[in-house]
C-alpha cells in the first residue's frame, strides 16, 4: 500500500479529514468487500499522482462504525470528496480511475502534475 494513503479511525477522522485544509478523498471500505479491494489500488495511484493536492484517507467501516453512520454510509465502497469539512461529491460502488480523476480535475481545476 502507498505510504501516501492515510488510515483514519472514529477518533482520528476529525483531525485527518475535517481539519485538513485541502481536498480529501475518503474511502469507506471493509476487508471482506470485493469491490472495495478493486478500488483500493486506484485510490493508491491517485494518492501518488495527486500528492500534495488531494489527501486519500481510508476508513474501515467494520472497525469505525461511528464515522460511517455519521456520513450515512449504507453501501461500500462509498467514496466522499470533502473540502473544508463539507462533502462535495459522493461516489458509491467501484468506479474506473477515469471517473475519479474527472471529478478531482473538476474540483481542483486541473489535471495532476505527474
Amino acid at each position: 500500500m502507498s505510504d501516501k494513503v492515510v488510515h483514519a479511525t472514529d477518533a482520528s477522522f476529525e483531525q485527518e479529514v475535517l481539519a485538513y485544509p485541502g481536498a480529501v478523498l475518503v474511502d469507506f471500505w471493509a476487508p471482506w468487500c470485493g469491490p472495495c479491494r478493486a478500488v483500493g489500488p486506484i485510490l493508491e495511484q491517485i494518492a501518488e499522482e495527486y500528492g500534495g493536492r488531494v489527501k486519500v484517507v481510508k476508513v474501515n467501516t467494520d472497525e469505525n462504525p461511528a464515522i460511517a453512520t455519521r456520513y450515512n454510509v449504507r453501501s461500500i465502497p462509498t467514496i466522499l470528496l470533502i473540502r473544508g469539512g463539507k462533502v462535495t461529491q459522493t461516489l458509491i460502488g467501484s468506479r474506473p480511475k477515469a471517473q475519479f480523476t474527472a471529478i478531482l480535475n473538476q474540483e481542483l481545476g486541473a489535471a495532476p502534475s505527474a
